[in-house]
C-alpha cells in the first residue's frame, strides 16, 4: 500500500490575543512491517486518541466558560478565609453532631452545588485520570475526618496548626519520591517544626487531648498527600470543578456510610444556618484552593495558606475566648516558619 498523509488539527489558545490559532500538522501513515497494517508515526503528538479528545474538550470548555478573575496565587486568600470560617462552624456544630455527620453535611452541599453546575453547563465527568482522582478523593476524605475530630476536641488554633504541618510532610514526601538527597534546609525545617509541635502540645494539652492531637497530625500527613495529588491533577489539565466533584462525591458516600453505623442526630431548624454555612464556606474554599494550586505559584500559595492559622486564632479569641499562652503562640510561629522553609526546600 503506498503511503499517504492525513492532517490533524491541534488548537493552541493564545491568551494575549484571545483567539484560536490552528496549526495543521501532517502525520504520515506508513505500512507496519510487523502486522501489515498502517501505523502512526509522528514527532508532534505523543498521546493517545482518548487523551487528545479530552485535551481538545477541556480547551473548548475553557473558551466557553466566563473568565474568572486572574488572581493566581491570591485565590489562596479566598481559600484561607473560607477554611477558617469552616473550622469555626465545625467547632459550633461539634457540640451536637459527630465528626462523620459534619463531614457528610460539609460534603453533600458541595456535591449538590457542583453537580448542578456540571448539569447546567453539560460538562463531562469522564476523565482519563480517574484513578488519580479517586486516590486524591480517598486521601482527602480520610484527612478531613481526622481534621474535624481534632477541631471538635482541641482549641481551634491548635487543631488547624496541627493540620497545617502538611508542608513539612509534603517536603519530606516529595524528596523521598524524587529519590533526591535531602537538603540541609529540609533537616532544619523538620527540627524547627518538631520543636514547634512539641511546644504547642506539651504545655497546652492534657492526656485526654492527645488522641485528638494525634488525629490532627495525621490529618496534616493526609493533607500533604492530597495537595500533591491536586498539583498533579492540575498538571494533567484537570479542571477545578471535576476534582472537587469527585472529592465531594467520595466524602459524601464515605461519611454517609459512617452515619449508618453511628448515632444519628436529627436536624433542627436552628441547625440549618450552621450546616449551610459550613457547606458554603467549605465549597468556596475548596474551589479557591484548587484553582490557586492549579494556576498559581506553589511557593506563594502554600505560604499564603498559613493565613488560615492566623484567622482561626482570631476566631477562637473572639467567639470562644480561647487565649493561648505565649509559649503556644511562639510554637505556632515556629510551625509556620518551618512550613515556609519546607516549601522553599521543594521549590
Amino acid at each position: 500500500m503506498p503511503p499517504w498523509n492525513i492532517c490533524l488539527i491541534s488548537c493552541i489558545f493564545n491568551q494575549k490575543v484571545t483567539k484560536l490559532h490552528y496549526i495543521s500538522s501532517c502525520v504520515r501513515l506508513s505500512e507496519s512491517p510487523f502486522v501489515g497494517k498502517p501505523a502512526y508515526t509522528t514527532n508532534l503528538i505523543n498521546t493517545t486518541h482518548f487523551q487528545m479528545k479530552f485535551m481538545l474538550k477541556n480547551l473548548q470548555l475553557s473558551l466557553k466558560k466566563p473568565a474568572l478573575p486572574k488572581l493566581g496565587s491570591l485565590w489562596m486568600l479566598v481559600a484561607a478565609l473560607g477554611f477558617a470560617i469552616m473550622g469555626a462552624l465545625v467547632k459550633v456544630g461539634a457540640q451536637k453532631f459527630s465528626s462523620g455527620e459534619l463531614v457528610f453535611y460539609r460534603s453533600i452541599f458541595g456535591l449538590i452545588a457542583i453537580w448542578l453546575y456540571i448539569y447546567t453547563k453539560r460538562l463531562p465527568l469522564a476523565t482519563p485520570v480517574i484513578f488519580k482522582q479517586m486516590s486524591r478523593a480517598l486521601v482527602g476524605f480520610a484527612s478531613l475526618v481526622l481534621f474535624f475530630y481534632a477541631i471538635a476536641h482541641l482549641p481551634l488554633a491548635t487543631a488547624i496548626t496541627l493540620n497545617y504541618t502538611s508542608p513539612l510532610f509534603l517536603a519530606a514526601i516529595t524528596t523521598f519520591m524524587l529519590h533526591e538527597k535531602p537538603k540541609k534546609s529540609l533537616f532544619a525545617c523538620l527540627i524547627i517544626g518538631f520543636i514547634g509541635v512539641s511546644l504547642l502540645l506539651k504545655p497546652s494539652l492534657t492526656s485526654a487531648d492527645w488522641l485528638a492531637a494525634s488525629m490532627g497530625l495525621l490529618s496534616g500527613i493526609g493533607a500533604a498527600f492530597a495537595y500533591m495529588h491536586v498539583k498533579q491533577l492540575g498538571q494533567a489539565n484537570e479542571p477545578d470543578w471535576r476534582t472537587v466533584f469527585y472529592f465531594t462525591l467520595i466524602s459524601s458516600v464515605g461519611a454517609g456510610l459512617w452515619m449508618v453505623f453511628d448515632t444519628f442526630h436529627a436536624i433542627a431548624w436552628s441547625d440549618l444556618p450552621v450546616l449551610l454555612g459550613l457547606g458554603i464556606s467549605a465549597t468556596i474554599a475548596q474551589l479557591a484552593m484548587t484553582r490557586a494550586y492549579r494556576t498559581g505559584d506553589t511557593l506563594v500559595v502554600a505560604s499564603l495558606a498559613y493565613l488560615t492559622v492566623v484567622l482561626a486564632t482570631l476566631f477562637g479569641v473572639l467567639w470562644w475566648h480561647e487565649h493561648l499562652s505565649l509559649d503556644a503562640y511562639f510554637a505556632i510561629s515556629l510551625i509556620i516558619l518551618s512550613g515556609v522553609i519546607s516549601i522553599r526546600t521543594v521549590r
